[in-house]
């Protein structure tokens, strides 16, 4: 029987992630490779979409091909998934026009979603998105792009995503999936994925938007030119792909209601299967996809970028000691932290760095450390920085529970699930179990997996049987001793930006 494998690669914010998988869902081989993102003014943070994703995806492609030693033919289907919902216009030949304006961290259009609620009316903004506009959509990064660069915008043929953007380079076709196109890019498609002339008039022309299709769908083959650049056979299928929370999603099996992920990336992302659409305004929601699956969800700013932060600014013995061939600087930042009892001393942070999206929905929020003395290290403020982590995924659980949503099981995804202790410290904050996939390279594996069900490959066809090849990892159980000291700390966390939200606008308005 004719071998068959099925290729995955995320691109990430601060990273891109590949694998290869056979038709046992077995990984074969894996790599990953580090680009940087840029923050050229405040609120500002982009990635060049051709040097950091195109770029990205070709050397993992060859690289995987050859730790395989697979025949390009081999490669039945190609899956993707890329850091979501960005805004990138290229032109008619798909070249860059600028650097493309990330997900939700970007927070350069707050003058738009003012300028368009004031056009449509808070009513109308709730009814389209079930809260206010926020810095995760697309439509006030193209209003920008319109106000602010009417050069770009005059010469842009198509506004894309990340993942857009890579199916385009790999097939010459423009294509979003559902769950992008319909939630991010809210409201500028009808519900059936066709543009809505309406709604694009003051935005953008509908046919400056890629076309909706599912996620799994097949967008098109490997061109040549693709071929040669990627190491792919010419004609292999490439499905559209999707973002790359809702790709590691699905790398654990949230794939019905109740079925939840936490994905522990540069960001937080949560994603909870629901029967409904839930409106509330400090949350998201929107169809998933899953076809008749909906799904609440939330985002962190800062996570894995707040560990590097400290790593980068307070570890820099840790980092001399990696170069000289020591352990790994984050596994030297972990030494002596189990030693701290939970609630670091009496000092809790605020892990707003980069501004936050839910539940405050303010990209002018501050980071805080708070409680700070003379017997405090740094090790006291790191793990302080991980509980902060811990505080923020509780808030939005609860937020979600007070909704009666079930929520039946809790996969932990992405890289930082390599650190154990961190993941024992949320298990103690939620105060429920927390469980690691056996496969942890998280929104690479989903995209493979979607890939084999693209083509319909044997095993392979619906999303329910996607889940025979997801198994549980470990699982941290909450320690109860720890859950209730961390209660009196996370009353004290979710009063402090209340408190400080004034303030932390007053010091921005300093600033600039």
């Amino acid at each position: 029987m004719e071998k068959a494998y099925f290729m995955g690669i995320d691109t990430g914010t601060n990273s891109s992630k590949g694998v290869l998988i056979d038709e046992s869902g077995s990984v074969i081989c894996e790599h990953a490779t580090d680009h940087e993102m840029t923050n050229p003014a405040p609120g500002h943070y982009e990635h060049d979409a051709v040097k950091d994703w195109w770029g990205d995806f070709c050397i993992i492609s060859k690289a995987l091909i050859k730790k395989s030693g697979t025949k390009p033919s081999d490669i039945k289907a190609v899956g993707l998934s890329a850091l979501g919902a960005d805004c990138l216009p290229v032109d008619e030949n798909c070249r860059p026009l600028r650097k493309a304006i990330l997900y939700g961290i970007d927070a350069r259009a707050t003058d738009e979603m003012a300028q368009l609620t004031e056009m449509y009316g808070e009513e109308q903004i709730r009814k389209w998105y079930g809260r206010p506009l926020c810095s995760s959509d697309v439509m006030p990064k193209i209003l920008w792009i319109k106000n602010k660069e009417p050069e770009v915008y005059a010469k842009t043929h198509k506004f894309l995503t990340g993942s857009s953007f890579i199916a385009a380079k790999l097939t010459e076709n423009y294509v979003v999936d559902r769950f992008l196109g319909l939630a991010s890019f809210n409201p500028l498609y009808f519900n059936d994925g066709t543009p809505n002339p309406e709604t694009c008039a003051p935005i953008c022309r509908p046919d400056q938007l890629a076309q909706v299709r599912e996620a799994n769908d097949i967008a098109g083959y490997v061109t040549g030119t693709a071929a040669r650049e990627t190491g792919l056979a010419a004609g292999t299928p490439v499905i559209v792909g999707t973002d790359d929370s809702g790709a590691e999603a699905i790398s654990t099996g949230v794939v019905a209601p109740g079925k939840m992920m936490i994905q522990f990336g540069s960001s937080i992302y949560m994603i909870l299967g629901t029967k409904n659409l839930v409106d509330d305004e400090r949350l998201w929601r929107e169809e998933f996809i899953v076809p008749g699956l909906c799904d609440i969800s939330a985002g962190t700013n800062a996570a894995g970028s707040l560990t590097k932060w400290y790593r980068d600014n307070f570890f820099a013995d840790a980092m001399d000691s990696e170069k000289a061939g020591g352990p790994d600087a984050y596994q030297t930042m972990m030494l002596g932290i189990d030693e701290i009892a939970p609630g670091s001393g009496g000092l809790i942070t605020l892990p707003y760095f980069a501004g936050e999206r839910t539940p405050i929905n303010d990209p002018k929020a501050k980071g805080i450390l708070f409680g700070l003395t003379l017997g405090h290290t740094r090790r006291h403020m790191y793990r302080s920085a991980l509980e902060s982590i811990g505080y923020s995924v509780n808030q939005q659980l609860m937020l979600m529970l007070n909704h009666n949503i079930p929520i039946d099981q809790i996969f932990a995804v992405g890289g930082g699930v390599k650190n154990e202790l961190w993941m024992q410290i949320v298990a103690d904050i939620i105060g429920r179990e927390l469980s690691t996939p056996a496969i942890t390279v998280g929104a690479s594996f989903g995209d493979a997996l979607m890939a084999a069900s693209g083509i319909k490959y044997p095993g392979f066809e619906s999303f329910a049987e996607l889940t025979n090849f997801i198994k549980p990892g470990k699982t941290y159980i909450p320690n109860i001793e720890n859950h209730e000291a961390y209660k009196k700390y996370q009353a004290i966390y979710d009063a402090l930006y209340p408190v400080t939200a004034d303030l932390m606008h007053q010091l921005d308005n300093t600033c600039l």
